[in-house]
């Protein structure tokens, strides 16, 4: 396989990932995650280690978001070897509340990759938000 068919098939990966974040099916979201995956992601605590203990985080996500979930993909950059494979991209993401309002934010995600003999999977993934240095503030009215 070439590495734009690597690229392409890790596209259409995310692809799917994020029509599954849409629908809430923790069980899909993690399809995609290593067994050892560290995550370090915005939210909740400095990093997670393995696949059972980022389920847990994801659902809690989807659980907190009770209303109607968006999630989308922009900016999206892969580069892939025969092994090897990083993403990154900008994700605009948020959910209704319990007033039926869209609270959206975008944020940043960092995907490292590695090909083995069950597929493609992310072993290292990290997602952050930008913030004011003076007030600690998350900053999200930003946009691309």
């Amino acid at each position: 396989m070439h590495n734009s068919q690597h690229v392409q098939h890790i596209t259409d990966l995310l692809t799917a990932w994020a029509n599954a974040v849409r629908a809430k099916d923790v069980s899909k979201i993690m399809a995609l995650y290593h067994n050892d995956i560290v995550a370090f992601d915005a939210i909740a605590q400095l990093q997670f280690k393995g696949k059972a203990n980022y389920r847990e985080h994801w659902q809690r996500c989807m659980e907190f978001c009770s209303g109607e979930s968006m999630f989308e993909i922009h900016q999206l950059q892969v580069r892939a070897d025969q092994q090897l494979a990083f993403s990154h991209s900008l994700n605009h993401c948020g959910g209704t509340n319990d007033k039926g309002e869209m609270q959206r934010c975008w944020m940043r995600a960092t995907q490292c990759w590695q090909q083995g003999n069950d597929g493609w999977k992310i072993v290292h993934e990290h997602y952050s938000m930008p913030f004011d240095m003076e007030s600690g503030a998350i900053l999200t009215n930003l946009a691309p």
